[in-house]
């Protein structure tokens, strides 16, 4: 096999696959095959400028046995970049190595003339591409060795119980609370990208690893090597981007619902809460406000001077944030014109349909320029002109009616081969054009993908349901999206799906994952609460009148008792101001999020790799939500050091577990002293 040094990058062929290894960052590599002769050029998630760094190539042999058991020689080649190297051996296998011990190895059992590991019958190669009949497109299934004891962390967000990913099997795919971010971080000191946005599966198996791509025409992946999760993110996010600096009159509480029907319901709420004395930093108008889908604009019925109503808050010192949809429903004014400009996703098959919630709609299409082009202007004319600050971007996967990932196809190509990149592409619509006005962007978004951090992205985890168990899955979430470089996250207070907002025990949810919020990145009151016996406003079946509303959810909705505790953890968030300031800068300068994995923190010790229930907020707080039902105690980890018990000012020594009481009053919180 042929090695090749082009100008500072490693290039070898195998059985017409050529694969490129080059420095792409600090003690970092980036691995690039194609089948197709040369590489696209695209750079994904990769798309920070960086200092070349000097490389070593150093060509080799190695000995293998022939069929006559007589030694033979063959070539190999080493690429080294400060920490990190990269060996390819005879028949491509491509071993890695920090400070010259191996952590990650590409999986291969066939014969290869050695008596190794790898010489085996099998037929199992490490790089498997297999063409897809009547495309250029290829299916990918990369292999490598499962390293005994490791733990794997990071990969976005997944409904699930498990925050340590060694074992599991995870779908590449964007859905509503599921975000692919594709990015693992290793407790043996590597993190490693998947920088392909094409759907597809990782699994990180006892026996094997295995990153599989349904439709691509290269492989490209990046590996880093640090001393723990600290500098490894430290150097993903140097290639990928760092978050903005958050605006400090965002850092205090948000105010949404489902929903605010017209102009006068959100003055009444914003005066009342001036009226209570508690400063809202941002009401949120949500969907609906709009005559149908697609027209991205107010109902003019129920908003008849959307200015006006903006001036007012603005002069209360809070911003306004508008719900915007990626769905245009055939009765909207832009479907004619976005259909036969073709700025509409396009199907491959049966009716030119993808989201069918309250309407027959197709969804846009922003990997076309012209089509970010057209809504910006329109949101621009019919929102942003009007005074509105930032935009929800809400169903941002986008949330498909049958996520039939083979039938959908934008203008780069199949949905197959590029969905996962959709939410980012989506927010750019919005990002690009706001950050040349020079204001601050803070839009939220449903979903994101590698890199989604550099576009002015508050992620929140999506229409969850209204129960402890989806809680607890929230704080793994939240501590899994920070280690995959996505440090602005947040969730729906207390859920999204509730029936009944009189129920004690969902009261009590409330009241615990609220507390949770306070030591948060982002406080966001919302969620759709039942039960639903407020009438329409009117019998159209369009417009801002017909949709049902859900309950009220202001802190002052459940109840006095409930009220003064909220209030209180409003309190602790404003005299947090100056910390969480300097948590949202560490984010900007280095990618730390500001919820961090107990291992973040504390690498050296090995049980704060274990423990998913409690969490860092910063360097200074130790926190442990209360994740169950009428729980009033619970054990808490104290990693080695002096520990100060908020609610009481007690000492405590580190290095052991301690009970403390939790009444519904207050959370477990230790401050690091």
């Amino acid at each position: 096999m042929e090695f090749v040094n082009d100008n500072g990058a490693l290039v070898f062929y195998k059985h017409g696959e050529m694969c490129r290894i080059e420095a792409w960052g600090k003690d970092s590599l980036r691995v690039r095959s194609t089948m197709l002769g040369r590489l696209s050029g695209n750079d994904w998630a990769l798309t920070e400028e960086y200092v070349k760094p000097e490389t070593q190539i150093i060509f080799g042999t190695e000995r293998y046995w022939d069929g006559n058991g007589e030694p033979e020689w063959k070539n190999n080649a080493t690429i080294i970049n400060g920490r990190i190297k990269a060996v390819v051996n005879f028949v491509g296998i491509i071993s890695f190595y920090r400070d010259d011990k191996l952590i990650l190895r590409e999986y291969f059992r066939s014969y290869t003339g050695t008596i190794s590991r790898e010489s085996r019958c099998l037929k199992v190669i490490n790089r498997e591409w297999k063409g897809i009949i009547g495309g250029s497109e290829y299916s990918l299934h990369v292999k490598f060795e499962s390293n005994e004891g490791e733990k794997i962390f990071g990969m976005g967000q997944y409904q699930q119980s498990c925050m340590e990913l060694k074992g599991c099997v995870l779908e590449l795919a964007q859905r509503n609370s599921q975000i692919s971010v594709p990015f693992a971080v290793s407790n043996l000191g590597y993190g490693f990208l998947w920088n392909n946005p094409a759907v597809g599966q990782v699994t990180f198996g006892k026996n094997y690893t295995e990153w599989v791509a349904r439709s691509t025409r290269e492989m490209d992946y990046w590996i880093t090597a640090a001393d723990g999760p600290r500098q490894i993110l430290e150097n993903y996010t140097a290639v990928t981007g760092h978050a903005d600096m958050f605006p400090e009159d965002l850092m205090g509480l948000w105010q949404c619902k489902l929903r605010y029907r017209t102009q006068d319901e959100v003055l009444t709420v914003a005066r009342q809460y001036q009226k209570e004395g508690i400063r809202i930093d941002q009401i949120v108008i949500d969907f609906f406000h709009w005559t149908v889908q697609g027209d991205w604009k107010f109902d003019s019925k129920y908003w008849p001077d959307p200015k006006a109503m903006v001036d007012e808050l603005h002069s209360m010192g809070i911003k306004v944030i508008v719900s915007v949809w990626p769905s245009v429903d055939r009765k909207s004014e832009n479907f004619g014109p976005m259909m036969e400009k073709g700025l509409l996703i396009k199907t491959e098959r049966g009716a030119a349909q993808t989201y069918d919630y309250q309407g027959d709609c197709v969804e846009i299409d922003p990997f076309n320029p012209e089509t970010r082009k057209y809504v910006w202007e329109v949101c621009k004319k019919n929102y942003y002109d009007l005074g509105i600050d930032a935009f929800w971007l809400d169903n941002s996967e986008p949330d498909y009616g049958v996520y039939d990932f083979e039938n959908y196809r934008y203008c780069d190509g199949p949905a197959l081969s590029l969905s996962n990149i959709y939410p980012q592409m989506y927010s750019r619509v919005f990002y690009d054009e706001m950050s040349q006005l020079g204001k601050p962007v803070v839009n939220l978004l449903r979903c994101a993908w590698a890199g989604s951090q550099k576009y002015g992205n508050v992620v929140w985890s999506g229409d969850v349901p209204s129960t402890f168990e989806a809680f607890a899955d929230q704080l793994q979430c939240g501590l899994n999206m920070g280690l995959a470089g996505i440090p602005w996250w947040t969730t729906d207070i207390g859920g999204f799906m509730t029936d009944d907002v009189n129920d004690p025990e969902f009261r009590q949810l409330l009241i615990r994952w609220y507390q949770f919020a306070v030591y948060s990145a982002v406080l966001r009151m919302h969620g759709d609460r039942g039960p639903y016996n407020i009438p329409p406003l009117d019998d159209r079946d369009w417009g801002g009148g017909y949709l049902h509303t859900g309950q009220p959810n202001e802190l002052w909705s459940y109840g006095e008792e409930n009220y003064k505790i909220m209030k209180k953890y409003y309190e602790i968030r404003m005299e947090m101001h100056d910390y969480i300031a300097g948590l949202f800068e560490e984010a900007h300068t280095n990618g730390s999020p500001l919820i961090r994995a107990m291992f973040y923190e504390f690498p050296e010790d090995e049980k704060c790799w274990n423990l998913q229930d409690q969490y860092m907020f910063g360097e200074r707080y130790l926190v442990a939500p209360i994740l169950h039902l009428n729980q009033f105690e619970r054990e808490v980890y104290l990693p080695v050091g002096q520990w100060r018990l908020t609610s009481t000012g007690e000492v405590y020594s580190g290095g052991c577990s301690v009970t403390v009481d939790a009444p519904i009053e207050y959370m477990p919180v230790f401050e690091r002293i």
